[in-house]
């Protein structure tokens, strides 16, 4: 069992399948960024089924209030992370998750909401999409060779929204994909599975 912080009261939740950081936050009504700091846990990544995270200043988890309803996020689709959040480069810091794509691949939207943003071509990143949430997420999805949505449509979890592609300053096909609490950027390793 990892050591309790001390002279802090709080409980133990052991991860189940499929739960993230930003999940078990919810569960608990705690800050993500408290949690992730009192368990020392720098790459989210790294927790694993099983593992044992303390919950401080709980006795239960929250009970669940009438608009209490929230959605998980999915990854917008399957590739290598070639450059994670807080990666610096050039005197640039990622704001999120650089992620391999195979050329024209569907990228699908990481959770329901509405577009509220479209570029041609965003501050360099190429066709832009941004999605919000609806709770003060939002995600944003850059360097698409093709978009299949207009500012103004609801979009369902799942949905393909583009298709993979490269900007005119770098041929590699990757997608830059953020997730954002108001403007602020979240590391995406925190909320996905």
């Amino acid at each position: 069992m990892p050591t309790r912080p001390e002279g802090i009261p709080g409980i133990y939740h052991r991860v189940e399948r499929g739960q993230t950081l930003w999940r078990i936050s919810k569960l608990y009504n705690l800050d993500l960024e408290e949690l992730a700091a009192i368990n020392r846990i720098s790459d989210a990544t790294k927790i694993e089924v099983g593992q044992l995270i303390f919950i401080p200043h709980r006795q239960k988890q929250a009970a669940p209030t009438k608009n209490a309803q929230f959605e998980d996020f999915i990854w917008p689709l399957r590739g290598r992370v070639i450059t994670a959040f807080g990666y610096s480069l050039n005197n640039m810091v990622n704001k999120g998750l650089n992620i391999q794509a195979e050329p024209m691949q569907e990228i699908v939207a990481a959770r329901s909401g509405q577009v509220v943003f479209y570029s041609d071509d965003f501050a360099g990143y190429g066709k832009t999409v941004i999605i919000d949430h609806g709770d003060g997420f939002s995600t944003v999805y850059a360097r698409n060779k093709e978009v299949f949505v207009k500012i103004g449509d609801r979009i369902e979890k799942g949905r393909a929204i583009a298709r993979a592609g490269s900007t005119n300053k770098d041929k590699n096909v990757y997608l830059h994909f953020e997730i954002r609490n108001g403007y602020l950027a979240q590391n995406p390793y925190f909320y996905l599975p």
